[in-house]
């Protein structure tokens, strides 16, 4: 397996000043294209819910995640509270939509990292990052300095600036976004912002540049690369076909695809009768079905 890309930034002396970069972001905060603009560095609280740092609900080893994350050992999962989005059916309303857990300094992070490889987890697994990521650039760093190896897994909602993610370029080795939605309506009624197929397609693209599709090690532990995830909804809203399309026209037909049948409604989910019911088992096998004829064979079937 090949080093992680951030300590390249630590050889070359660059990665503390990448990570005050993104920290100082925080300042008037644009790191999310909510563009708030909060002074979170001095206390003011962004969209996200969060200010100047980190909330953790949650972090340990993790055998729930796609195969080539979480391996014999699980991938080394941090849960971060607050979130950029704002999804009715939300699964894990009590962390992305309220604060669970504590707020945490850089070098706590730092530690939990280190903790974490030193479990034997194949990567360190960053859940729901957005809104966090001057935060975690921070936490890097030191983890970096003081001995971490792991490839870091920028797990996120798929709604990311794409300024962020180019200041992120060389510290993330696995991007893992969801692609919600391909219709703007959808996304602006169920997760509360009005542009995310455009941002989230700019986005995907971005971090497809910077890794490329996935590769594994021998024993298929991934070590660089994309792995997108789509949630099947009920109905058809989520516009599952056009999201295929664009990943077999505009990334790659290589793109290693999770296609999730756990939809349950959950959360406000309840109160929106197109959400209000599981998928069915056909729904799911036409999502699969029209990957395959698209050319998209990567999938992540447990």
């Amino acid at each position: 397996m090949a080093k992680p890309a951030y300590l390249n930034l630590l050889q070359a002396g660059t990665l503390q000043h990448r990570a005050e970069r993104l920290y100082q972001r925080l300042e008037s905060c644009d790191l999310c294209p909510r563009n708030c603009r909060a002074n979170r560095i001095k206390g003011e609280i962004g969209s996200c819910g969060v200010g100047d740092l980190a909330w953790v609900s949650s972090y340990g080893p993790h055998h729930g995640e796609e195969a080539p994350l979480r391996g014999r050992y699980g991938s080394g999962t941090i849960f971060f509270s607050g979130c950029n989005l704002s999804c009715v059916y939300c699964q894990n309303a009590d962390i992305s939509q309220q604060l669970s857990g504590r707020p945490v300094s850089a070098r706590e992070l730092s530690s939990f990292m280190l903790e974490l490889q030193a479990l034997g987890c194949h990567n360190i697994n960053l859940v729901s990052p957005t809104h966090v990521a001057g935060q975690i650039a921070q936490g890097i760093a030191l983890a970096a300095a003081d001995g971490l190896t792991l490839p870091i897994v920028y797990n996120t909602g798929g709604y990311d600036a794409l300024d962020t993610l180019r200041d992120l370029e060389g510290l993330i080795d696995i991007y893992m976004p969801d692609m919600k939605y391909s219709q703007p309506e959808i996304g602006e009624y169920y997760s509360g912002v009005p542009d995310y197929p455009q941002i989230n397609q700019e986005a995907v693209l971005e971090m497809h540049r910077q890794v490329g599709d996935l590769i594994m090690d021998p024993p298929g532990i991934a070590w660089k690369g994309l792995l997108v995830r789509h949630l099947v909804l009920p109905g058809g809203l989520a516009g599952s076909s056009a999201i295929l399309q664009f990943i077999a026209e505009n990334l790659s037909k290589d793109t290693y695809l999770n296609i999730m049948d756990q939809y349950r409604p959950a959360y406000q989910a309840r109160s929106h009768p197109a959400l209000d019911r599981p998928i069915t088992r056909d729904e799911f096998q036409v999502v699969l079905k029209e990957a395959q004829e698209l050319g998209l064979t990567r999938l992540d079937l447990i």
